[in-house]
């Protein structure tokens, strides 16, 4: 099995003036905020919102630029997140993927919309009075 990746939108929710960017994100479902690298972060005019310390695959910790806010979008679905300025790829990871409501289909290597929910995204939210 190989890597999945996902062509996504990435635009500054503050400066709806800008002009999106579209990235081959790594659809990355063992990682949970979205990543940028420092060129889309720069090209798309986004805040340093604060710095934030990362553990990554090999275990080591650093600091990165956290910066946003940024609006996500794939197929018919969006989202706003922050992003993890880090590498020099894009990586959508688990949060942003559960909030667009998309899955992983490894045998054909896509990210989709979820079949269940073909025209809007849907969330579970247990614990609501019926």
């Amino acid at each position: 099995m190989g890597l999945t990746h996902a062509r996504v939108r990435l635009a500054n929710a503050r400066r709806p003036d800008l002009a999106a960017v579209e990235v081959n994100a790594l659809a990355d479902t063992g990682a949970l905020h979205l990543r940028i690298p420092e060129h889309v972060a720069v090209e798309l005019q986004l805040d340093e919102l604060e710095k934030r310390e990362i553990t990554i695959a090999d275990g080591s910790t650093r600091l990165v630029p956290y910066m946003g806010p940024v609006v996500i979008s794939f197929a018919n679905r969006q989202c706003y997140a922050g992003a993890m300025v880090l590498g020099n790829e894009a990586s959508l990871g688990a949060i942003p993927m559960e909030d667009m409501d998309l899955v992983v289909l490894p045998g054909t290597q896509q990210v989709a919309v979820n079949p269940a929910n073909p025209n809007f995204a849907a969330s579970i939210a247990k614990g609501l009075p019926r």
